[in-house]
Formats: C-alpha cells, sequence, structure tokens
C-alpha cells in the first residue's frame, strides 16, 4: 500500500478537496476562516498550501461567515457546500448558532473549530472551557446538539473514518445537515503516514429512495378518497428537485398547492394550481383550502407551527394527514400516514397511479380575490399621502424594481411573513429566507453566500435595522469579494415586528422600538453612512419613488449598494394569515391582558394537533 506522509491538517484539506458531486464539482467549494491560535499553525497552512485547489475566504464574523456559507448550500440545493473553520474558544462559540440555523434547515455544511490539545501538556490553554467534572469536555461540545454528526478529532488517523461520516451525512438527503469536527490544536500539526487511495476522487450522488409499495398503494387510496386534497410544499421539494413533478401531479389531479416558506418558489406564483402561502403568514386563499381540506398532503416539509397555524389551520373534522418524506423522522410526525421516499420519486408514482382521477373543483374566486388583495397592500401610495410607507409598499417597490430571475433574500422579524404573503417569484430558489430558525444577522451574510453560489443572477436582500444592527460586518467581505448585491435597510426604529406581537397579546409597547427603550440619548443611526464606510456605495431615499429610482440604478452598478428607507413600525398586510400559538399570561392586573388571555384561549379550542 502507497502512503503518503501529510499533517493531519494537510489531510483533512486534501480529502476535502477530491470530493465530488454527481456534476463532477468539488462538493465543498473552499473554506471560509478565521484564524486563531487552535487552527492558523496547523489548518491555516493546510489551507495556504492548497491554494487554489481549495480557496479560502477571510470573514468578518465566525457567524456571519458561517451563515454565508450555509446560504450558498441553500441556494445550490445541497449540491454543494463550505467549509467553516475558527480558532478554539469564542470563535468557535461564534458558529453554533449557525450550526444551529443549518440544523433546523436540514442543510449541508462542515464546522472545523480548532480544539483543544490532544496531550493535555499545557492545560489549560488559552480560552479552554474547563469541565471541573468532565475532563474530555471543552467548548466543542455545545455543537453536539445541533450537529448531524459530530467527532473530535484527537488523533491523524482519525480522519480515516471521520471524514467519509461527515460527508455521507452532508450527502444523504434524510440525515443532511451541520457536521462539526471538532479538531484537536497538536494534532493538526502531527504527521502521520496516510493510503494514497484515501486521497482518490469520490463522486457522492444524492440517493432517491423509491417508495415502499405498501405505502404507496395507502397513498394512493387515501387520494383517490379524499373530496377536498391540498398540497403543502416545502423545502424538500426544491432539494429534490421535484417541481416538474409536484406541477404534473397537481394540474392532472386538479390538486391545490399551497408552499411552506422554505417551498415558495415550488411552483411559479401564477401557476393555476398555486394557492401562495400557507400558516400564519399565508394568503387567504391557500388558508381557506386548508380550513376545508379532508387530505392534507405534506411533501417535504417539517410541518412547523408557522405552516399548521399551531394546527389550529386544518379544521375538516375529516382531515387525514400524509406525509411525503424522505426523511423518517419528518414524516411521522403527528400521527401521519407516512410515504417515506424522495419526493420526485413519490410525486412521480402518484402522478402515475392517479392518472385520470380529479379533485373536485375549488371556489374560483380565491385566487383573483387574494391577488387583489397582494396588488392593494404593495401598490404606490396615493401622492398626497404623508406618511412612511409599510413594508408591503416597500415590497411592492423592490418586486417592481428587480428582473424576473432575482433571488430575495431576508430573515427573521416583520419581512419574512409579508414576504411569504406578497412576493410573486417565477423561478425556482427565487426566494431565498431562513425562517426555519428565523435567525435575525443572517441577511447580509446569506446575501453573501447567495451572490457567490450564483453570481448570474440578481440578488437582492430585504433587512430591518434592528437585524442590521445584529450583524453587517459581511458588508465589508461582500465589497471586497467584489461581488455584485443590492441591500434594501428598512428603518423602523426597532423591533417592529415583536413590537406588534408584544401589544397583540395585550402588552405595552416596551423596550422593542427604540424610542420606547430606556434611553439617555434618542438613537440617531445613520446607516447609509455605517454601509458607506464598508465600501457599498450607499443612499438614503426619502420615499416609494426614490426607491424605485435607486433601484434602478443599482442595477446597472456591478458592486455592493444599499438603499435605507424608513419605514412605519404598525401596519401589516391584513389579508390572510391565521392564528399563532403565543402563551398569553393567565393572570394580570392590566385588563388588555385578561382579555387578550380570553381571546387566546377561545382560540386554542381550534387546535388540533393529531
Amino acid at each position: 500500500m502507497k502512503t503518503i506522509r501529510l499533517t493531519a491538517a494537510q489531510a483533512m484539506v486534501r480529502y476535502c478537496a477530491a470530493q465530488l458531486n454527481e456534476d463532477g464539482e468539488p462538493f465543498l467549494s473552499g473554506a471560509w476562516a478565521i484564524f486563531g491560535h487552535g487552527n492558523v499553525a496547523g489548518l491555516g497552512e493546510a489551507l495556504y498550501g492548497a491554494g487554489d485547489s481549495f480557496p479560502t475566504w477571510r470573514g468578518h464574523s465566525e457567524q456571519g461567515m458561517a451563515h454565508a456559507a450555509i446560504a450558498y448550500a441553500k441556494t445550490l440545493g445541497r449540491r454543494r457546500a463550505m467549509m467553516v473553520t475558527s480558532s478554539i474558544g469564542p470563535g468557535a462559540l461564534n458558529m453554533v448558532t449557525a450550526a444551529a440555523l443549518a440544523h433546523v434547515n436540514r442543510l449541508p455544511v462542515l464546522f472545523v473549530p480548532g480544539d483543544v490539545f490532544s496531550d493535555r501538556a499545557p492545560d489549560p490553554v488559552l480560552q479552554q472551557v474547563e469541565d471541573m467534572g468532565d475532563g474530555t469536555v471543552s467548548a466543542n461540545d455545545c455543537f453536539r446538539p445541533v450537529s448531524r454528526y459530530y467527532d473530535r478529532i484527537s488523533r491523524p488517523e482519525h480522519l480515516l473514518t471521520a471524514l467519509p461520516r461527515a460527508f455521507r451525512t452532508m450527502t444523504d438527503p434524510a440525515d443532511c445537515g451541520p457536521v462539526t469536527l471538532a479538531f484537536c490544536q497538536d494534532t493538526q500539526a502531527d504527521a502521520y503516514d496516510y493510503p494514497e487511495s484515501f486521497f482518490a476522487p469520490r463522486i457522492w450522488r444524492q440517493r432517491r429512495p423509491e417508495p415502499d409499495p405498501v405505502e404507496l398503494e395507502a397513498a394512493v387510496a387515501a387520494i383517490a378518497a379524499s373530496r377536498r386534497p391540498l398540497i403543502v410544499a416545502g423545502g424538500g421539494v426544491l432539494y429534490s428537485g421535484a417541481m416538474d413533478a409536484l406541477a404534473r401531479l397537481a394540474e392532472g389531479c386538479g390538486i391545490p398547492v399551497a408552499e411552506t416558506q422554505a417551498g415558495k418558489s415550488s411552483l411559479p406564483h401564477d401557476h393555476a394550481c398555486n394557492l401562495g402561502s400557507i400558516g400564519v403568514t399565508g394568503s387567504s386563499a391557500a388558508n381557506a383550502a386548508a380550513e376545508q381540506a379532508d387530505l392534507v398532503i405534506a411533501v417535504g416539509t417539517r410541518l412547523a407551527d408557522f405552516t399548521t397555524g399551531s394546527w389550529a389551520l386544518f379544521r375538516n373534522p375529516e382531515r387525514r394527514l400524509l406525509s411525503i418524506n424522505i426523511g423518517a423522522y419528518d414524516a411521522g410526525k403527528h400521527d401521519a400516514m407516512t410515504l417515506v421516499a424522495d419526493a420526485r420519486s413519490a410525486l412521480t408514482h402518484l402522478a402515475d397511479a392517479l392518472s385520470g382521477w380529479q379533485a373536485p373543483a375549488l371556489d374560483a374566486g380565491l385566487m383573483p380575490e387574494w391577488n387583489a388583495a397582494v396588488d392593494a397592500a404593495t401598490a404606490v401610495p396615493a401622492p398626497a399621502a404623508n406618511h412612511l410607507p409599510s413594508d408591503a409598499q416597500v415590497i411592492g417597490a423592490v418586486q417592481r424594481g428587480v428582473g424576473e430571475d432575482a433571488i430575495l433574500v431576508c430573515a427573521a422579524g416583520g419581512l419574512p411573513g409579508e414576504l411569504h404573503k406578497l412576493w410573486r417569484t417565477s423561478q425556482p430558489f427565487g426566494y431565498h429566507l431562513e425562517y426555519g430558525f428565523s435567525c435575525m444577522g443572517y441577511e447580509i451574510a446569506g446575501g453573501l453566500g447567495v451572490a457567490m453560489a450564483r453570481p448570474d443572477r440578481e440578488v437582492v436582500v430585504m433587512v430591518g435595522d434592528g437585524s442590521y444592527m445584529m450583524m453587517n460586518s459581511e458588508l465589508a467581505t461582500a465589497v471586497m469579494l467584489g461581488h455584485r448585491l443590492t441591500v434594501v435597510l428598512l428603518d423602523n426604529r426597532g423591533y417592529g415586528c415583536i413590537n406588534r406581537l408584544q401589544m397583540a397579546c395585550g402588552g405595552e409597547s416596551f423596550n422593542n422600538l427604540l424610542d420606547t427603550a430606556r434611553h439617555v440619548v434618542p438613537s440617531a443611526i445613520d446607516f447609509a453612512a455605517h454601509a458607506a464606510a464598508m465600501g457599498a456605495h450607499a443612499q438614503k431615499v426619502a420615499d416609494i419613488a426614490g426607491l424605485e429610482a435607486a433601484l434602478r440604478e443599482a442595477r446597472s452598478r456591478r458592486s455592493v449598494s444599499v438603499i435605507v428607507i424608513d419605514t412605519d413600525p404598525m401596519p401589516t398586510t391584513k389579508a390572510g394569515g391565521a392564528w399563532w400559538d403565543v402563551a398569553v399570561p393567565q393572570v394580570s392586573e392590566r385588563s388588555a391582558v385578561t382579555a387578550a388571555r380570553a381571546a387566546y384561549e377561545a382560540d386554542r379550542r381550534n387546535q388540533r394537533p393529531d
């Protein structure tokens, strides 16, 4: 057996560079890195030696660069991913939030945080987190509950088993998610005689499990017996590439389709079967169909509470749940009838078996009524209006100001709710929302990752001032890397979404908006000046007309543009939507809270989680 002597860090980089997807492209496109003690001497030297064969990008925040890596993988339908490495201690812990985001959203990313010395000679080393009752614990153990596969590399030969397991996890459609390989810093520098065969190029193909014949037969029978079926399309439709199969089943059988946040863009917005978004942020059309549905066909979705209206949305007493999912864990939720299979394969089999069968027609007025509501919410304000624009009016301006192929990026706060309802996209992956973990601060870093994945498409980030303040540093990275990115920053002076929820639950506006939070000096942040200081072309506009003009200019600019506009924190689109379970205090001295509790208890009677 031929061997090659390498440090463990060199071996890791060489192995990662040799792993390919089924299109023959490197599965890992390279590494994001912020070097510090714990990864600079070992991995830093190895990445430098790899050069362009495994490129390294420098971030400004460990969490931000991890978000960029995750967004990259999501944009490319999990067919490619990135490594992210940090130092031991705070650098590593800064990535745990991003690991949770990837875990919740079933997205691949390889985390390689530096770790303690395996030989323990210098213990406690700088930044080491000590467990007084367990000598094997380090800060990186925080990654365990938010990793789909976790390992600690404390000997060079550990890579021979750990790395194949890591890639199997990241490329398996059912187990897909973040992998953490905590890399002891002395081990990174240790040499070992690795088999040359370990570094031979390997192609990792996405499995497409076929449905079990018995489960398939039961699913066909359930659909054929239904009177009001509804398909709920989740992110699994996009990751499976099942868009055409979904359209074929829906068109052939006349089954309406509603889309989750992750599944939005599974069908073009104007497809005859597409009723739009579902749930708490759903369209009136989709939610009306959901209330009547006697069979909910969930495809590739986790069935989170925003999708189900906290399980109060599906009100037909005869309702049954058929869950089509490649993951048995997700398929089996809420005592569903299961069809564990690849989404594209399952939908194709169902379309074949149900050929000639037709569901009863839905009310033909549902979508025209909803489209009219969208048009009204997103219309240009009247010229005489003397008020700040709403989020919906800004969304309308952005929609009019970008191309058909634009990818819209957002996360957390009030914007995702409005975008889920109002944004219209005609191309798959044209809607990029991080709402599984609803992580504030994802937006700009995520937009960078999207731009890296799809430099051929226009990328527009919508972000509120609250999220911008949490994480904006990768704006400088986007400028440094020369990416084209347009950021529309809506300044409503605080956390407007949670302020509205607070008041809806009977609370007073408290500690959410800047002007009602405790302060001595009123906040006055010049966001345009801040963005310009990081190298972006930045401007503040006065109104919707100014925003549309600025968007037109940004489209002709091959650089990072930031457009700031003041908005009203209070209005939201009243059309559509559904109840969401947010517990209201049972006891309060305030009548507003008592009234909110009474309404809450009344709404809870509609919950049917099984």
